[in-house]
């Protein structure tokens, strides 16, 4: 349930601000990012600390090296949060996330199943969607930033001579 109140307070109060004002955060995807990048922060910090533990009983049998992969995972949600924050690497950076909720989400089926995680949160139904809901999320940035990106791209620079006249300073309409 942390990620998801994560991924709502965060995404809100950025939306908030930018709606308040702060130039930065005005795009409404920029809030929605630094929302993902809060809570694959507070979801990779937990792959070192505090669930590692329980993390770790949630590698089905069947993968070698539980522990590595839980590091493994835990450097890539980290890595991923980062990448969220910055434009360029925002649309990159979702996409491989959204690739990990979905390669991970076997493993926490495998945890509801084995009755490992046992929080009404980790039933099949409820897990499911909240990884749809997670994949949906960092989806949307991929496409919104790479639809913003290509609508950049595409707008012509027009010679000098070719560009609309812009009106005169004020300053120079008085002579």
């Amino acid at each position: 349930m942390e990620p998801l109140i994560a991924l709502v307070v965060v995404t809100a109060i950025l939306y908030g601000l930018g709606r308040a004002g702060v130039r930065p955060l005005r795009r409404w995807p920029v809030p929605l990012r630094g929302g993902l990048a809060a809570m694959f922060t507070l979801t990779g910090v937990a792959h070192f600390v505090g669930m590692r533990q329980e993390l770790i009983t949630y590698v089905p049998p069947m993968l070698p090296e539980p522990a590595l992969l839980v590091t493994i995972t835990g450097v890539l949600e980290l890595a991923g949060a980062a990448g969220l924050l910055l434009r360029r690497t925002a649309p990159l950076a979702a996409g491989c996330l959204a690739a990990l909720l979905i390669v991970m989400l076997p493993a926490n089926l495998y945890a509801t199943f084995a009755g490992i995680a046992t929080d009404p949160l980790s039933q099949p139904i409820p897990r499911t969607m909240l990884q749809v809901v997670f994949i949906a999320a960092a989806l949307t940035v991929v496409a919104v930033e790479r639809q913003a990106r290509h609508a950049v791209e595409a707008t012509p620079l027009l010679p000098l001579e070719q560009r609309p006249a812009t009106p005169e300073p004020l300053a120079d309409r008085r002579r």
